[in-house]
C-alpha cells in the first residue's frame, strides 16, 4: 500500500485529492493546523479514513517530524495562502507559507527520502502574460505577493530535481472551481450570493474587475492530473488547463441565467475587490498534458457552472 502526504487536506484540492487516493488504495495523510474552530468540514467523510497529523508549513520542526515518522512514498504540497486579493494584504506570512513552506517541506523531503513530490503551482505565476495561451515555456510575470510566492516555490522545486536528482514536479494549475470552493473566491462568492437572492435576500453583491478574464476548469478533474503527473515516468512540470477563458462578467451571466435573475440589478462594483496589480487574461495551453499524460479537461465553463449552481440550491458541497 503507497502512503502519501498531504498538505491541504481540508483545502478543496486537498479534499479531492484525498478522495481520489483513497480510492486508489493508498494510506493518505493529511497536515492540518491547530485552531480553536472546527475546518474539517471538506473532508467529513472520509474523515476515519485518512490519517490526520497537526503541522504548519511555518514551522520546519513539525514537517520534520511528520516526514521523518513515516516511509511516504509521495508528497502533495497543495497547503498556501490561496487568496491572491489577500496576499497584498498579508505579503509576509503569504511569502511565509507559500514561499518558504514549500522550502521547508521539500528539505524535509530531501533528508528523509521520499520518493516523490508534487509542488500545486498556479496560472498566477503568468500574470502580465507575455504571449497568449500560456504554456510551459511561457516565461513568469507575477503580478501579486502570492504569484511571487509562488514563483519561488515553483523554482525551488525545480532546483531541488535539478540539483539532488529528486522526483519533484510543478502542476500549473489554471483556474479551477467546484462547489467546495471557499466563498471568498469570487466564483463561490457570485454563486452563493445570486442563490440567496433567487431565494429572496435583497443583498447586494459588491465585486471588483468584471472584466478579468480566466481559464476555469473542475477542481475534481484537476486533482486527477495531479496524480498523473506523479505516476509519469521522468518528474516534469505541466499545465493543466481547459484552453478556453471567460470573464468575471461572463460568470455572472451563466448564474443568473440559470437562476432566472438579471444580475446587474443585484451587483455594484466596489474598488476595494480591485487588485493593485490586476492579471488581465489567462489562458491555459495544456497539450503537454493530453500529449504525455493522457490527460485532457472534459468539463467545461458552462457544466462547471451549473455544477456549483445545483450544489448551492440543494445546499450540498
Amino acid at each position: 500500500m503507497k502512503k502519501a502526504l498531504i498538505t491541504g487536506v481540508t483545502g478543496m484540492d486537498g479534499s479531492y485529492l484525498a478522495e481520489l487516493l483513497l480510492k486508489k488504495g493508498y494510506e493518505v495523510h493529511g497536515i492540518i493546523r491547530r485552531s480553536s474552530s472546527i475546518n474539517t468540514a471538506r473532508i467529513d467523510h472520509v474523515f476515519e479514513d485518512l490519517r490526520l497529523h497537526y503541522g504548519d508549513l511555518t514551522d520546519a520542526n513539525s514537517l520534520n517530524r511528520i516526514v521523518s515518522s513515516y516511509k511516504f512514498d509521495e508528497v502533495y504540497n497543495l497547503g498556501a495562502q490561496s487568496h491572491v486579493r489577500t496576499s497584498f494584504d498579508i505579503p509576509d506570512y503569504t511569502s511565509t507559507v507559500d514561499a518558504l513552506g514549500t522550502l521547508r517541506l521539500l528539505e524535509a523531503v530531501r533528508h528523509y527520502g521520499v520518493h516523490k513530490f508534487y509542488q500545486a503551482s498556479s496560472s498566477e505565476l503568468f500574470g502580465k502574460v507575455l504571449e497568449v495561451p500560456q504554456d510551459e515555456k511561457t516565461s513568469f510575470y507575477p503580478r501579486s505577493p502570492y504569484g511571487v510566492a509562488k514563483q519561488f516555490a515553483y523554482w525551488m522545486t525545480v532546483n531541488y530535481r535539478e540539483s539532488y536528482n529528486m522526483f519533484a514536479c510543478n502542476g500549473i494549475l489554471f483556474n479551477h472551481e467546484s462547489p467546495r470552493r471557499g466563498e471568498t473566491f469570487v466564483t463561490q462568492k457570485i454563486v452563493k450570493a445570486l442563490v440567496r437572492i433567487s431565494k429572496g435576500s435583497k443583498e447586494k453583491l459588491a465585486l471588483g474587475n468584471l472584466e478579468a478574464q480566466r481559464d476555469w476548469g473542475y477542481a475534481k478533474e484537476y486533482v486527477e492530473a495531479m496524480w498523473l503527473i506523479m505516476q509519469y515516468s521522468v518528474p516534469e512540470d505541466f499545465v493543466i488547463a481547459t484552453g478556453e477563458t471567460h470573464s468575471v462578467r461572463n460568470f455572472l451571466d451563466e448564474v443568473a441565467d440559470l437562476l432566472g435573475l438579471d444580475w446587474e440589478e443585484h451587483v455594484v462594483v466596489d474598488p476595494k475587490y480591485y487588485r493593485p496589480a490586476e492579471v488581465d487574461v489567462l489562458l491555459g495551453d495544456a497539450s503537454k498534458a493530453k500529449r504525455e499524460l493522457g490527460w485532457e479537461p472534459k468539463v467545461k465553463f458552462k457544466e462547471l457552472v451549473r455544477i456549483m449552481v445545483e450544489a448551492e440550491l440543494r445546499g450540498e458541497e
